[in-house]
């Protein structure tokens, strides 16, 4: 755990990173589905909005609970996330991502050492701590934006098709 301040200066970067990423995609790219099963530009940005309150609301738990027990994330169901938003804009987007990473932080940066080794309970993960969410938050935001510049600048047929 000794890269928790490193971890820390990543979410803070992040957002920055974010928006002025986003700035450089040509605005007629950003609603452009490349094919079946791929998310746009755009829908990867507001992703990463709407998962910001889940995540503050797990940190908090880790904070305020013992060994917390979570349920997977999937969006559109019930349980941890959030009622079906409508479709936002990309400032707005960026705007929440933002404000819910300061909050993100502040909780995380106000925590003494014992609250980053406490563990929780999560069916997809071997482990679950503090810890290893900061790392999975961080990993999960760098890992769309890989995403958004594949989609925006990658030929056909060098695209990653997940399905």
């Amino acid at each position: 755990m000794k890269d928790i301040p490193d971890l820390l200066d990543g979410l803070r970067r992040a957002p920055r990173i974010l928006a002025r990423f986003v700035e450089t995609i040509p605005h007629q790219k950003l609603d452009v589905r490349r094919g079946d099963g791929f998310w746009t530009i755009a829908e990867h940005v507001c992703h990463l909005a709407q998962v910001q309150p889940m995540l503050l609301q797990r940190f908090q738990r880790f904070v305020s609970e013992e060994h917390p027990v979570f349920v997977p994330f999937l969006p559109g169901s019930a349980d941890e996330a959030p009622e079906a938003q409508p479709p936002m804009s990309i400032a707005s987007a960026l705007d929440q991502y933002a404000d819910y990473r300061t909050k993100q932080l502040q909780l995380l940066e106000s925590v003494d050492h014992l609250a980053w080794q406490k563990t929780g309970t999560h069916p997809e993960y071997d482990s679950y701590s503090p810890y290893i969410l900061t790392r999975h938050v961080l990993m999960h935001d760098h890992w769309h934006m890989y995403r958004m510049e594949e989609l925006w600048l990658t030929k056909d047929a060098y695209l990653t098709s997940l399905g």
